[in-house]
This record gives C-alpha cells, sequence and structure tokens, in this order.
C-alpha cells in the first residue's frame, strides 16, 4: 500500500499542475512581435506555407473555430494581392463587391499595415494551385493584413464563418496594432 501511495504521488509530481499556465506564444511577423491571446489554440501548420496557425474557438456548436494563419516571405503588392483574395469572394446575391469589401491603411512600428476585410462565400484553396483542395465556404468572412517592413512583408489572416469572426476582429486588429 505505502508504495502504490509513493508511485502515485511521483507520478502526480511528474504530471504539469491542471490548469497550470503554457507558456506565451510569440508570434514573428516582418521583424515585429507580440504574444497572441491566450485564447488562440496552436496548431501544427497546415502546410509549409505557414509559419503559424490558430484556432479560435466558436464556443458553440453551430459555426466551426476560425482560423489565423501567419504566412511569412510573402508579397508586398497589396493591390495584386487584394484583387487576388477579393476574386475568391462572392458577394451575397443582394449585395455589390463594393458593400461587403473594406480596406484600410496604416503606419505602425515602423511598418505599412494594409488590411482587406470581406464577406461573401469564399472559394477557398488549402494550396492555391491545387483546384482538388477547393471547398465552397458560404457566410464567410476573411481578413486579411499584410505587414510589409523594409525587406519582409508578411500576411496574416483570420478567418471563419462571419459570426465567428466578428467575435474576434477587434481583439485580432488589436493584436496586430500591438506587433513592437
Amino acid at each position: 500500500m505505502l508504495r502504490s501511495v509513493a508511485a502515485i504521488a511521483a507520478l502526480l509530481a511528474a504530471c504539469p499542475a491542471i490548469g497550470a499556465d503554457e507558456k506565451p506564444v510569440i508570434v514573428k511577423a516582418s521583424g515585429l512581435s507580440a504574444e497572441v491571446p491566450k485564447e488562440w489554440k496552436k496548431e501544427k501548420p497546415a502546410n509549409l506555407l505557414r509559419s503559424y496557425q490558430f484556432k479560435l474557438p466558436t464556443h458553440d456548436q453551430t459555426h466551426a473555430d476560425a482560423e489565423v494563419a501567419v504566412f511569412p516571405e510573402s508579397s508586398s503588392d497589396a493591390k495584386k494581392n487584394f484583387e487576388k483574395w477579393k476574386a475568391q469572394y462572392a458577394p451575397p446575391d443582394d449585395k455589390k463587391a463594393e458593400d461587403v469589401t473594406k480596406t484600410d491603411e496604416f503606419e505602425h512600428a515602423g511598418a505599412k499595415i494594409h488590411v482587406l476585410d470581406i464577406r461573401g462565400t469564399w472559394t477557398y484553396r488549402e494550396r492555391p494551385n491545387d483546384p482538388k483542395t477547393e471547398k465552397i465556404l458560404p457566410e464567410f468572412r476573411t481578413i486579411w493584413v499584410m505587414i510589409v517592413a523594409k525587406e519582409e512583408t508578411t500576411h496574416v489572416r483570420l478567418s471563419g464563418h462571419t459570426s465567428v469572426v466578428e467575435k474576434y476582429d477587434a481583439a485580432f486588429l488589436k493584436w496586430i496594432k500591438s506587433l513592437k
């Protein structure tokens, strides 16, 4: 009996405490960095184009979690990228593309930040040049951010069902503005 108690105590001592804080995740983007919100769940990147990937929980069973993906060494041509990304979206039947698309641009921490926010039906490809990976995602919203600093550009994308992205859009943009 004493040996069993000692074995259990040793096992418990070797395990991390339940609820113990995990190390904060620091994302690096275009020479800047920031700690991601604790609610973002780090995942293994889905492909080699991504340096980081996170799930943002939906907290309900109606829609899938949102996703944040970080793409390093990306193109710095905002106009070209925005046109390409807009072409992946079809607006709802009663709307025009201009009605469901917003853009913004600002300077932050020595970087130029370009933002494209778009809603509608997304024709998404996990691998951009592979039509076999194509999915049609209705009622979706994507916020693409391009961080252009010196010779480096990083793209950061928040995407998910419109209602889920709505929960995270302000915190996501606040996080972008926390990069130092």
